[in-house]
């Protein structure tokens, strides 16, 4: 008789969460946010639970170095609507990056964690600064190297 195995479900009790680095001097935008959404998510831990928030957290230093591929620096538009009529804003990716290139990568990450409360939860794991320099040296974050 053949004893069966179990897949291990994790409980947020058992959540061990590290900081970690990312440099994103040199990344492209989309590339770099998918990396750190995984992240985020604990997609690359072996005990990842999709309903239990088992990701870690994560700072991204040099946001303001980061690029785009071809022609969207000069195409790329974001939206935002405050849900009043005619509230709608457009803002290009080249002004944002001059007064507030955190939230490029803020919004990337963003739109790929999950549309849902624990998606909510998790987006407060992600601190993006422009320069490379961060206040959280007292959590003692672990450098991470991104695969290109």
């Amino acid at each position: 008789m053949q004893t069966q195995k179990f897949t291990k479900s994790l409980r947020k009790e058992d959540v061990v969460k590290d900081w970690l680095v990312v440099d994103a001097a040199g990344q492209t935008v989309g590339r770099l946010a998918t990396q750190v959404a995984a992240l985020i998510r604990g997609k690359h831990k072996p005990w990842f639970t999709p309903h239990v928030d088992c990701g870690d957290f994560v700072i991204v230093i040099n946001a303001d170095k980061v690029q785009m591929t071809g022609k969207r620096v000069d195409m790329k538009q974001y939206f935002s609507h405050s849900g009043y009529p005619g509230a709608g804003k457009f803002e290009s990716f080249k002004n944002l990056m001059q007064t507030k290139p955190e939230r490029v990568i803020e919004m990337a990450v963003k739109g790929m964690l999950p549309k849902n409360r624990l998606g909510r939860k998790m987006h407060v794991h992600l601190k993006v600064y422009a320069g490379g320099e961060h206040p959280h040296t007292a959590q003692q974050p672990k450098e991470f190297q991104l695969a290109n």
